[in-house]
């Protein structure tokens, strides 16, 4: 398409910051409008898989993000007692796709897509009360405001939203780095997961994921989770004790179990959570909020039209995204979800006895993502 076009990007989380930067890469000028009055760079850290790091190069972001992350290459799913169910092949990985999964701060994550942005793209303590305010004049609004988008509740009335999974999260960056710690471990328990992530400054992420009614809330939630973990096998323990009380955070997980019946309504492209908000079971979130914003600058950069190039990113996105939350969903569903002493206990001989090759595949299943060329 032709000429100087401009866009608005609602939400300037991961997905709409990585909106930004493909659309200025294939030419366009466009104002991100974030709620929050200023980025407060805090929180946790994610995982990412060859598809998150694949879309990160072609939005142009990949020497700026290789040298925040940490390679995951030793770990393992773990019973509570510590015996190694399947382990991690991060050096197969890397073999089969040409990077491993990483693991990288939020904060860190976010600091190399404003960069990568120009100063004043990014306004901050706006709020957005609709499509059409946000949009003005603008070519194309992108809707990436999150799993509670209000732009995706004006444009579908009657959808339900994003609903409780049954499952909350609570979760912190430790304050030092532990000692003789793998780089990603999970422990499935009866009804609970523990699970850790090392970054690039030796530091730990870990996240307990419990099955809870939602709204639950602790007075001290870091003296909760050593009561919850206790007698759990090391690191476990460690990771607690390196963690300071005000770094805990703690969020109920919400998706949506309803998938909504287009990522498109005139000149408004849903991306991210606000389209396919899913639980963290596989850690795909951040890498399909990343792979939608490359296959929204692909399609804008090769369409006849904006209208044809929606249509295109909705038919694209929508199905495999649609896979890859309902893939988490059941990966959920046997983790953490069970509760039954002999479901664990047949899920676990299960894993033990899986040989490597199919629980390779199983990896490669989302990871292997080959992303558009944005020129």
């Amino acid at each position: 398409m032709g000429g100087s076009r401009g866009a608005v990007v609602v939400g300037g989380g991961i997905g709409g910051l990585a909106a930004a930067i493909g659309l200025r890469r294939i030419g366009w000028e466009v104002t991100v409008l974030e709620r929050a009055p200023a980025f407060a760079d805090v929180g946790a850290g994610i995982s990412l898989h060859a598809n998150g790091m694949r879309a990160l190069e072609a939005l142009g972001v990949g020497d700026a993000i290789r040298a925040a992350v940490r390679p995951v290459y030793t770990g393992g799913t773990l019973t509570p007692g510590g015996r190694m169910l399947s382990r991690m092949d991060g050096a197969a990985l890397e073999r089969r796709l040409g990077t491993p999964v990483v693991g990288v701060l939020r904060a860190d994550l976010h600091r190399v897509l404003r960069e990568a942005l120009p100063a004043g793209w990014v306004r901050t303590g706006v709020e957005v009360t609709g499509a059409a305010a946000a949009g003005g004049d603008a070519d194309l609004v992108v809707a990436a405001d999150g799993v509670d988008s209000r732009l995706r509740a004006e444009l579908f009335p009657r959808h339900p939203g994003a609903v409780y999974s049954g499952s909350t999260v609570l979760r912190a960056v430790t304050a030092r780095p532990p000692h003789d710690l793998a780089d990603l471990e999970l422990t499935w328990g009866r009804g609970a997961e523990f699970g850790h992530i090392r970054f690039v400054d030796g530091r730990a992420e870990w996240h307990a994921v419990l099955t809870a009614p939602p709204g639950v809330r602790y007075a001290d939630p870091l003296a909760a989770m050593r009561r919850r973990f206790h007698g759990w096998h090391d690191p476990v323990p460690a990771l607690l004790d390196a963690t300071r009380p005000q770094d805990v955070l703690h969020h109920d997980i919400h998706e949506l179990v309803t998938p909504l019946p287009a990522f498109t309504v005139g000149r408004v492209a849903l991306l991210g959570d606000a389209a396919h908000a899913m639980t963290p079971n596989l850690g795909q979130g951040a890498s399909q909020a990343l792979e939608d914003a490359a296959v929204l600058a692909s399609c804008l950069a090769t369409g006849p039209t904006t209208a044809a190039a929606l249509r295109r990113y909705d038919a694209v996105r929508r199905r495999r995204s649609r896979s890859v939350a309902r893939a988490a969903r059941g990966a959920g569903r046997m983790g953490h979800r069970l509760t039954h002493p002999l479901a664990v206990a047949l899920r676990d001989g299960a894993l033990w006895l899986a040989p490597s090759g199919p629980t390779l595949r199983a990896a490669l299943r989302h990871a292997d993502w080959t992303p558009p060329r944005l020129r």
